[in-house]
């Protein structure tokens, strides 16, 4: 592939289209083969994680992103499900032209282990009983969610994910996959969250759950085939949404406005154009019912939420952020120690449960290892929902995150070199056997002395030299692995030359990058 074809691709990342959907989308199933272990030890049999997939893999399957969901969301992040009149819960931002652009990347998102989209949970059945798990399913982890990713990842056959995003709950995974596994992120984006849950945040679903399971018709978990806990369910929800607001979102969409003023006595004031309580007649209600915009807004929220999710797998999962802590030994530098990934970590300005400092300390520890992190702020007063509802700053944060691509992102790490003193033939026998076109040549300390072609092999052979050293090109050019990708393309079409070395501070060959392998990072 010629090199202006990488360079053209490269500059569509910057494309000023307009975002379309991805259109009409399908979930997909992926079943588990034998045991899936557990961090408390117990294990299960015939997981399933239902999945969804925007655009497609490149030829390497590096261009994968995966999206992590929050927690009462699920896999339809994008597009519209057949008659469905509203797209996926992170629409905004995944589809052609958006942030997550699906004309580049692969987009996956997947539903947790213990949800009830469609994945295992409490309200699966149990292949060892024939029976509906309910409360006998085991306790599970943030960890465990992440395992189970991995597991159709790798059923997907990829190696590498390009990144793993998400806010929450979400952004709690993203971290956790770059903890268990380091090697298989290279760009990671958290938003909105925390490495360690607090005692105020554990608080909170403490008080969700405890409406549950004082619901009567809870019945012990076991109420499938009967009246769900629809009140005590809703009463969770009602006490996690407010979380999600902010004390000035509240004031600027419901402020003290009551429900119906018309019903009130007030005629012509209906909406957010309602009358304050103060101009009512003085008459006002004792019955205790919903006087407030605001409190009608809840109660729809609590009732709509009992007709999708099932009272059990909110007992599971608020259960697994309780005990989601990243730190070791209380250090959370020490719980960062291993990871890789270069990261992108977003707050939102007026999140009250997942406030601004928690992402600095994220950030804070992270740069303590030496890992690429920057650090971005969401000026907002959507509170914690601002990542579902900011489009304009989150996507600008996004596409300038995953357009910054360096050498370190493509370069190969497993290449193969030649000393001068060794003879055309054993370097015409590795470019054949390996299937590549150029050898740098090193010194014995494994610095950068030239490079060798195919194309040098052939006017060899034509012209009949024999030794190595006569046709190594000295004058060569290369990269260091820090340096932004544009930089190697350009030099690439500069000198019309398809790969490139890549060094480190003292000569050394680390490394190669192609035109290729450019290309297949950012083309489909």
């Amino acid at each position: 592939m010629a090199i202006s074809s990488g360079s053209s691709s490269f500059k569509n990342i910057f494309s000023g289209k307009k975002g379309q959907s991805v259109g009409i989308v399908r979930p997909m199933d992926y079943k588990i083969p034998g045991a899936f272990r557990l961090e408390s030890g117990k294990t299960l049999y015939g997981v399933r994680i239902e999945y969804e997939v925007y655009g497609k893999m490149n030829a390497d399957k590096s261009n994968v992103i995966l999206i992590c969901h929050a927690l009462t969301g699920d896999a339809h992040a994008a597009g519209f499900h057949q008659g469905d009149k509203k797209p996926g819960w992170w629409d905004i931002v995944i589809g052609p032209n958006k942030a997550f652009d699906t004309e580049k990347y692969c987009v996956i998102c997947s539903n947790i282990l213990g949800g009830c989209k469609g994945s295992t949970g409490p309200s699966s059945i149990d292949p060892e009983t024939g029976k509906i798990y309910g409360i006998s399913f085991p306790v599970i982890t943030i960890g465990d969610m992440v395992n189970a990713q991995k597991k159709l990842v790798e059923h997907l056959g990829i190696k590498q994910l390009f990144a793993v995003a998400g806010g929450s709950m979400g952004g709690m995974q993203v971290l956790q996959w770059t903890v268990s596994y380091p090697d298989m992120v290279k760009k990671a984006i958290a938003i909105a969250t925390t490495a360690s849950t607090t005692p105020q945040q554990i608080a909170f679903g403490a008080i969700g759950r405890k409406a549950i399971t004082d619901d009567p018709k809870w019945n012990g978990g076991d109420y499938y085939g009967k009246k769900i806990p629809s009140q005590g369910l809703a009463l969770a929800r009602m006490i996690g949404h407010i979380t999600y607001l902010s004390d000035a979102s509240m004031q600027k969409k419901f402020g003290r406005l009551e429900r119906d003023a018309e019903a009130a006595g007030v005629t012509g004031t209906t909406g957010t154009t309602g009358t304050n309580l103060s101009e009512l007649s003085p008459e006002l209600s004792h019955d205790f019912a919903p006087n407030f915009q605001v409190e009608s807004y809840l109660n729809y929220q609590g009732d709509n939420f009992t007709k999708r999710f099932d009272a059990n797998s909110y007992l599971y999962i608020t259960k697994a952020v309780d005990y989601f802590d990243l730190s070791k030994n209380g250090s959370l530098i020490e719980g960062f120690s291993g990871v890789t990934a270069k990261y992108l970590v977003i707050s939102i300005s007026s999140d009250w449960l997942y406030p601004p400092y928690q992402s600095q300390e994220i950030v804070s520890a992270l740069t303590a290892n030496g890992v690429d992190a920057r650090y971005e702020e969401i000026r907002s007063q959507y509170g914690h929902d601002a990542f579902l509802l900011e489009e304009g700053q989150l996507s600008y944060l996004l596409r300038s995150f995953l357009s910054q691509i360096l050498v370190s992102d493509v370069m190969n790490r497993k290449f193969y070199t030649v000393s001068r003193d060794e003879t055309i033939e054993h370097a015409s026998r590795l470019m054949v056997k390996e299937r590549i076109s150029h050898l740098p040549v090193i010194s014995e300390d494994g610095k950068l002395e030239g490079i060798v072609t195919s194309w040098d092999i052939t006017k060899a052979v034509a012209c009949k030299i024999n030794e190595l050293d006569e046709i190594i090109t000295r004058d060569v050019k290369y990269v260091y692995e820090d340096e932004r990708i544009e930089k190697a393309s350009s030099i690439m079409e500069e000198y019309s030359i398809s790969a490139l070395p890549v060094i480190d501070s003292e000569h050394r060959v680390i490394g190669i990058v192609t035109s290729e392998s450019i290309s297949a990072l950012i083309c489909k």
